[in-house]
């Protein structure tokens, strides 16, 4: 007889779930085992594994607890360790760091501030140059709109003239010779 498939689903969500963990484990404890060899040599020895985190006070290689983001003190204390590279400790990766964001952060504050006081200042001013510039752009247009439009109309007039068709200010002019 055949489990049921709500049976199966379980047995298959327990592998899922308990396989990735087994490896993860058996992974850090190889780890373990290749750092430990390491230990009481040199930091660029211990650096070349990626997993490794050097301990300069006790001179140990350890597998870096990748679960936590910094070393624990009973690991490691910060100004000791070594990640990545042997001239860099976490205590002062951490204060560089940190004056790194607050510059950022003041940068930030600080170009928003600016562009509030110009928005601020340029509703308070009135029209700018680009505004002034737009209304004698839109006047010289009109100007030359009514210049082309009397030019036509006095064309039109005489031709107008020219054949007879213009409308005089008196109609009955042309009957009284």
């Amino acid at each position: 007889m055949a489990p049921p498939p709500a049976l199966r689903l379980c047995v298959a969500l327990l592998a899922v779930l308990l396989l990735p963990a087994a490896a993860a484990q058996q992974q850090q404890q190889e780890a373990a085992g290749e750092c430990q060899q390491y230990t009481n040599r040199s930091c660029e020895e211990c650096l070349k594994n990626v997993t490794c985190l050097w301990c300069a006070s006790s001179r140990r290689c350890v597998p870096y607890p990748v679960r936590r983001i910094l070393p624990p003190a009973d690991l490691c204390e910060l100004r000791s360790a070594r990640w990545g590279v042997c001239w860099v400790n976490f205590e002062a990766l951490i204060i560089a760091m940190s004056v790194v964001g607050g510059m950022i952060l003041i940068m930030l504050l600080v170009c928003c501030c600016c562009c509030c006081k110009k928005k601020s200042k340029k509703q308070v001013s009135g029209p700018d140059k680009e505004d002034e510039r737009a209304a004698r752009e839109r006047e010289r247009r009109r100007v030359r709109q009514e210049e082309r439009r009397a030019e036509m109309k006095s064309r039109h007039d005489e031709i107008r003239r020219k054949y007879g068709l213009f409308k005089e200010e008196n109609p009955y002019a042309k009957f009284e010779n």
